[in-house]
């Protein structure tokens, strides 16, 4: 028996703060049932010899130089900002001071 026999779908998706309609609950039951059964099958296949890594290729230093270039003048910065004053863009409060 796979392990999202065990799951409950509504506690999910309270989780994610999502919510489902009996539809989406049947369907994304199903899916997350062939997601874990596909865990089981990948927990099977032995990889004693197969060294951990990050990445499936070799990786090196993959950051050119750092080099200066010339930046944006403050129009072309401001260009597509909805709200600018006085070479700033201008944004709602997000801090309450009170």
């Amino acid at each position: 028996m796979s392990k999202a026999g065990s799951i409950d779908i509504d506690y999910v998706a309270n989780l994610a703060r999502i919510e489902l309609s009996k539809e989406e609950k049947t369907r994304f039951s199903r899916q997350l049932e062939a997601v874990l059964d596909y865990f089981e099958t990948l927990e099977r296949v032995d990889v004693t010899d197969v060294e951990p890594t990050a990445h499936a290729m070799p990786v090196y230093n993959v950051w050119g130089e750092d080099e200066p270039e010339t930046g944006f003048t403050v129009e072309e910065a401001l260009r597509n900002a909805p709200l600018s004053r006085g070479g700033h863009f201008v944004v709602p409060k997000v801090v309450d001071d009170s």
